[in-house]
């Protein structure tokens, strides 16, 4: 990482820890250069970052100030799921949501869809070219069952980066983190198997318990710091839970990370009752600041963390490329794998191995990361003006997903159909509950870049939801 990004991510850090408030002057581009024994520069450079991520404001002849304080909407309240374990529903609404065709005259805020857009991931289309044009055709060809030797060996150095250490014959690649939960979840458990989960959660996890024939034990998450280790430990004693299935870096959809102490107990509770927990980091890469957030597989010292990521959200979801690093339980996972899907397709593990090991990972990271972050900002700035005054909204440290909490009796499922002739679709809040709760909220991708057509849709969320609360639509 250069060390512009290195100040600047810095610097933001104690902007955004009420280090420096807002309102305040910053350190002068003299004084920073003296002090980390770096060029004026290098230092102007991060301030033009920081001033792009909206974390710093230049005056004239004054130098850089911290931008003045922003309305900010309270946080979503700890969910308050059933207290035992139930069959999971929702499928209806999933299958509408998978089902859901782009299209021009839509806004899309329901599904995962990272920005494809960036100019940084041209090397990747182009590496997908080169291979298709060999004469040898390596693309067409099966390969190995746990992928292709050049992906894992990259993915392996690229893990080292969340304090993970894992060789590449520790790594399974497979069609999407979707496979990666699947296969990881039947190496497991059985039909009728308890799985303990955060809640709100990603419901194609939860989907995939559901097509197992398991039951889910929601567990309640703060929008802050995670699942809560009390009402978890309370439910290891009560019921025989085989695995915990989570997200615990950027998750989605409350965007929080769980700190690190908290990843360290929920560890050792796993230890205490010998289960497995199953952990989603495909948005980890994303997190906004440096250094990359801690897996909970990089504590693991006996192999119970099954680790599953993908391509999908940093790259491109049609890749279909992820993996998972399975611990003790590899030999089942790779049976698993041989019998739902064989190897996965080679030709986008080879292009994505080339533009890893030609160093384009990195800087398209770094350039997403700081969209994201503005379009966070950009998005929370929009629901506040446009939303009811009641309107609750996460604080994501990551990732493009806003979380969106409404009144109790509010519906997000009429808001959506009430949407539908307005060229908007959201994702409705019960889809990430495996008994159907949090129909009072909704989900909204910020991934795109902000345009006034975005800006237009959101308003026309909070219009409608003010009309379906028989408020007056919010002042603007």
């Amino acid at each position: 990482m250069t060390l512009y990004v290195n100040l600047a991510e810095l610097l933001g850090t104690r902007i955004e820890s009420g280090f420096y408030r807002p309102g305040d002057r910053l350190p002068s581009v003299r004084a920073l250069s003296v002090e980390h024994g770096v060029s004026l520069s290098t230092v102007q450079q991060a301030y033009r970052l920081l001033e792009d991520n909206g974390l710093a404001s230049p005056r004239p002849k004054s130098g850089y100030f911290v931008p003045a304080s922003r309305k900010t909407p309270a946080l979503p309240v700890v969910g308050r799921p059933a207290q035992r374990p139930v069959d999971i529903s929702q499928w209806d609404q999933v299958l509408e949501l998978a089902r859901a065709v782009p299209s021009p005259d839509v806004v899309q805020f329901a599904r995962g869809m990272p920005d494809i857009t960036s100019p940084t991931l041209r090397p990747l289309t182009q590496a997908l070219g080169k291979i298709s044009r060999r004469q040898d055709m390596p693309g067409l060809y099966y390969d190995n069952i746990n992928g292709t030797q050049c992906l894992r060996d990259q993915v392996a150095r690229l893990l080292l980066d969340s304090g993970t250490n894992v060789g590449p014959d520790d790594l399974v690649i497979t069609t999407g983190a979707q496979e990666a939960l699947a296969v990881s979840i039947r190496s497991i458990c059985q039909p009728g198997d308890i799985v303990a989960v955060d809640s709100p959660s990603f419901h194609g996890a939860m989907q995939a318990l559901k097509g197992l024939g398991m039951k889910a034990l929601e567990i309640p998450t703060d929008p802050i710091t995670g699942i809560s280790l009390d009402a978890l430990e309370l439910a290891l004693e009560q019921w025989p839970i085989k695995a915990i299935q989570l997200t615990p870096n950027c998750n989605n959809p409350l965007g929080y990370i769980m700190p690190e102490d908290r990843k360290r107990a929920l560890l050792t509770l796993a230890q205490r009752f010998d289960v497995a927990i199953i952990e989603d980091d495909v948005y980890g890469d994303l997190a906004y600041h440096y250094p990359r957030p801690r897996t909970i597989k990089s504590f693991d010292e006996d192999g119970r963390v099954l680790l599953c990521s993908s391509f999908s959200k940093t790259l491109a979801p049609g890749l279909r490329v992820g993996w998972v690093a399975p611990g003790r339980y590899l030999d089942r996972v790779l049976h698993m794998k041989y019998i739902s899907t064989g190897s996965t397709a080679t030709q986008p593990q080879l292009a994505i191995a080339e533009f890893l090991q030609a160093g384009h990972y990195e800087p398209h990271m770094r350039r997403m990361r700081g969209q994201y972050q503005r379009s966070r900002d950009l998005m929370t700035d929009w629901v506040t003006r446009y939303f009811p005054e009641a309107t609750r909204v996460s604080r994501p440290q990551g990732g493009f997903m806003l979380w969106i909490e409404m009144p109790e009796d509010f519906d997000s499922l009429r808001l959506n159909r009430a949407l539908e002739g307005q060229g908007v679709q959201i994702a409705v809040g019960s889809i990430f509950s495996a008994s159907g709760k949090y129909r009072n909220c909704l989900r909204l991708n910020f991934a795109a870049k902000p345009t006034p057509k975005i800006e237009e849709a959101v308003r026309k969320i909070g219009a409608m939801a003010a009309r379906l609360m028989g408020q007056a639509t919010p002042m603007i």
